[in-house]
């Protein structure tokens, strides 16, 4: 099995915008987060994945200062994130998973103090953003939905058009409209030379807008990989039912094949893409009453090449 790894990409390190090295939490016996090495470059959305509890909120506090590392460290725009929280906080913008709003307060209001804690330009780019999102920035807080409130918190971590976007499941409650209008501005940011972190557990949208990605479980980093690359070896889960029992020898020598099972008249298996070829011209010379064949998750694609971690975080 493998462990976190390490990344060895020279040409990334060279635009480092986020590094960390063995960047661990503890909450007394609680082994939040161990041992992250991490490398985030220039001009690129990397997808944070893991469910919930995984540690992935933990990470974006410690990298935003709000938390201080039990061991380890990480910079941010080469800052470093706790002895440096403040200078770090000017280059980012941050959206919890979370938010925290003033509920007497307006969006325009909201927008108006965060600019003036700024030193910014209060309005442009916010009402721009609002009228994207479709926004009425004239509400007090309080008395928006849910889906709302997540917009105002979007545009209030967007509207500074900082180096940096750290967004914690910047999605949750927002219809499909405002959630691809939400991947357009992120991939406009990068587009214009920024970097996004996006935490989620929704694979869906990591796969929709992310260029790398890395999968934690139970507070350990266990795999990273660009996006293309690893939709380039997906795996495939195939299925297919004969007339007549067939020999287990016939597929059993195809390169990349995984959990093979023929019973009697039934063979099941999972493949990467490359692999289909052979195993659609095997499969070919047996009569085939039936056959299926569909693409497996991101998540079970990572953990088929880099196993589960044998020493996970409690």
């Amino acid at each position: 099995m493998s462990s976190a790894p390490v990344e060895r990409d020279d040409a990334i390190r060279a635009e480092a915008v986020i590094e960390t090295h063995g960047l661990s939490k503890s909450f007394g016996h609680a082994v939040a987060l161990r041992d992250l090495d991490l490398t985030l470059a220039r001009g690129e959305v990397f997808g944070y994945l893991g469910p919930n509890g995984a540690g992935k909120t933990t990470t974006l506090r410690l990298l935003m200062g709000l938390l201080r590392p039990t061991r380890g460290s990480a910079r941010v725009c080469g800052y470093d994130v706790w002895h440096e929280s403040t200078s770090v906080r000017r280059h980012v913008g941050f959206l919890p998973g979370e938010p925290a709003l003033y509920p007497t307060l307006t969006g325009l209001q909201h927008v108006d103090y965060l600019s003036h804690l700024r030193g910014a330009d209060p309005y442009p780019r916010a009402l721009v953003l609002a009228e994207r999102l479709d926004l009425d920035l004239d509400t007090p807080s309080r008395d928006l939905s849910k889906g709302n409130r997540q917009k105002l918190a979007v545009v209030l971590a967007l509207m500074p058009q900082t180096r940096v976007l750290v967004l914690d499941e910047p999605t949750s409650g927002l219809d499909p409209l405002a959630q691809q209008e939400l991947h357009t501005l992120m991939r406009e940011h990068v587009d214009g030379g920024g970097t996004v972190l996006l935490s989620s557990h929704v694979l869906g949208e990591v796969q929709r807008v992310a260029d790398r990605v890395g999968l934690l479980r139970k507070g350990r980093l266990v795999a990273v990989d660009r996006l293309d690359a690893l939709r380039a070896r997906s795996l495939h889960h195939v299925h297919a039912t004969f007339d007549a029992p067939v020999p287990v020898a016939a597929f059993a020598g195809i390169d990349g094949v995984r959990e093979l099972s023929v019973v009697d008249h039934t063979l099941t298996c999972a493949a990467p893409e490359a692999s289909l070829d052979r195993i659609v011209k095997a499969l070919g010379q047996f009569p085939l009453r039936d056959l299926t064949c569909t693409e497996a998750e991101l998540e079970e694609t990572f953990l088929a090449y880099y196993g589960r971690g044998e020493d996970d975080a409690a």
